[in-house]
């Protein structure tokens, strides 16, 4: 897409470097991997990639705790290695945006090393310091959302460090001026280098309360959940209105590299979809955002119809939401929204679905490394987790690693073709026959839909610009109607594994066969079929649907 609002409805493919490709033999994926695979990803049809945290790091938690912000990690590469590799992607016209991880550092960043000496270092205030209550114990109450206090001990500044997720990310204060401005220059190093712009992390959690008042408690009933994060109302230690001055700043940054985007992870807390419009309007917020909520729960007619309804919109005056089914962060779709349930063989008819569906909602999208192959979840042992979250709530929670395990480029190569080592994360068996080189030249396969649906969405307007209305629907049928400057694009959804039959104004199908079809006015739906259509009339008529 040209021009400098490129991002309006742009698609996003997200890579996960340390699970891409590995170019040297160490079983750890690097940048030299991914421009090796550069065609692989400009020949779906994406606008952008994204590309997760690749800086110098501990690697407490594989990325996220930076140590530098300006040096790429070695394991990864060098900075000539990204150069090239932004220079490779820009050739093939795909924009590339970076991590801005500006939340917390690593515990063995300089700023934190000289924050934490005292108060003189210039630096020592750049972190959320608090004295100890009056019996030694943390400040308030706030918690880790990777367990246990939020506060650590640090003997010698006598103070506690705040850190919402690992004891090893401390915090930043971003209510600092001097800290705001020390994040901003590294955003400033990467646009001088030529990124098209950042996807920033934790967004919820950029501003805390200086106050440090206490979080309430969260009305709950049951047995204690593993995960105690859930049993307070998060209303001091994020969500506060400070977020919007560091969003404005960021803002302010990029408008002064025309062409350049920034997109938003919101969590999902509750609010969050109306947190995704406030944080993407006008022109002191981003200029998209997405969350976490979709991805946290089941799919089933009722949330996937609350879904569409929060999508619902005019073109550009609510907001720009950005849509995704999977990231590095939680369980891959087909398996987590799995119809049968997560413990059997997902349906390929309904991963067919799943593309139908995002690619006809509002907004910008992005997709996962590895959906395009309908993978699913990886099953793996406690011995094989490295993801410390996972490690501390296994076997309740099994971690993040699941979604991490390397791409499958060739189904009989040694590690699947993703490393001539041993890799950091195993190869599931189950993979293989999902590789890339089985799927490439099979016009059946889910890879060639995923082409074929981003074509045809690039070709229609509607689709990428458009508003959205949600059709009011009985179970287990969807819908939606995309509309703009004229084009009128219905699409029709079966969640069901049983076909449907229903009365609909419109002309015959459009796009790639999602086993829908329109005949005589009527739309037949197979088992997790879909169907897009061009409206013959300014109002849709759907009479209730019957089985076939």
């Amino acid at each position: 897409m040209a021009g400098a609002d490129w991002w309006r409805g742009a698609v996003l493919y997200q890579v996960y470097p340390r699970s891409f490709a590995d170019s040297n033999g160490d079983g750890i994926g690097d940048l030299p991997g991914i421009e090796r695979h550069l065609d692989h990803i400009a020949a779906l049809g994406v606008d952008a990639i994204w590309i997760c945290p690749f800086y110098a790091s501990p690697g407490r938690d594989f990325g996220y705790d930076v140590s530098d912000h300006l040096a790429v990690d070695p394991q990864f590469g060098t900075l000539e290695d990204f150069d090239r590799l932004l220079a490779a992607a820009h050739a093939r016209g795909l924009k590339l945006l970076v991590d801005l991880v500006g939340g917390h550092t690593s515990d063995q960043h300089p700023w934190f090393r000289r924050s934490r000496t005292g108060h003189a270092a210039p630096e020592a205030d750049w972190y959320v310091w608090a004295d100890p209550s009056p019996d030694g114990t943390p400040p308030n109450n706030w918690l880790s959302v990777f367990g246990g206090s939020a506060w650590t001990w640090e003997p010698r500044r006598r103070q506690y460090y705040l850190h919402h997720f690992l004891s090893t990310q401390p915090s930043l204060n971003l209510h600092n001026p001097a800290a705001l401005d020390a994040l901003l220059a590294v955003g400033e190093f990467w646009l001088k280098r030529g990124v098209d712009g950042f996807r920033l992390d934790a967004v919820d959690f950029l501003a805390h309360d200086p106050a440090l008042r206490p979080n309430p408690a969260r009305p709950f009933s049951g047995p204690t959940p593993a995960k105690l994060f859930g049993l307070q109302t998060h209303q001091h230690d994020m969500l506060q209105p400070g977020i919007d001055h560091v969003l404005a700043r960021i803002r302010a940054l990029t408008d002064r590299y025309p062409g350049t985007t920034t997109l938003g992870e919101v969590s999902s807390q509750d609010g969050a979809f109306d947190r995704v419009r406030r944080y993407s309007s006008g022109d002191r917020h981003l200029h998209m955002a997405y969350t976490l909520r979709p991805l946290r729960g089941g799919f089933d007619h009722a949330i996937a119809s609350a879904l569409l309804a929060e999508a619902d919109g005019r073109a550009e005056g609510e907001g720009w939401p950005c849509w995704s089914f999977s990231n590095h962060d939680v369980e891959r779709a087909v398996t987590r929204w799995n119809p049968a349930g997560r413990d059997a063989s997902p349906d390929p008819r309904f991963a067919r679905l799943l593309v139908a569906l995002l690619l006809s909602m509002r907004g910008s999208l992005c997709l996962y490394q590895g959906e395009e192959l309908g993978l699913p979840e990886a099953e793996l042992t406690l011995e094989q987790i490295r993801d410390p979250f996972g490690l501390t709530y296994w076997p309740e929670f099994r971690g993040r690693d699941g979604s991490r395990t390397p791409m499958p480029w060739q189904a009989e190569a040694p590690e699947a073709g993703f490393t001539t080592g041993t890799p950091w994360l195993p190869v599931p068996a189950p993979h293989r026959g999902l590789a890339v080189d089985r799927q490439n030249d099979d016009a059946t396969s889910l890879l060639a839909l995923w082409r074929q649906a981003l074509t045809f969405r690039r070709s229609h307007p509607a689709l990428v610009r458009g508003g959205q209305q949600r059709l009011d629907l009985p179970a287990p049928l969807l819908g939606l109607v995309r509309d703009y400057a004229g084009q009128r694009i219905v699409a029709l959804f079966n969640l069901s594994d049983t076909p449907q039959r229903c009365a609909l104004n419109a002309e015959a199908g459009l796009g790639p066969d999602f086993g829908g079809t329109v005949d005589n006015g009527y739309a037949e739906l197979p088992a997790y079929g879909a169907l897009f259509a061009t409206l013959e009339t300014a109002e849709v008529t759907i009479r209730k649907s019957e089985k076939v």
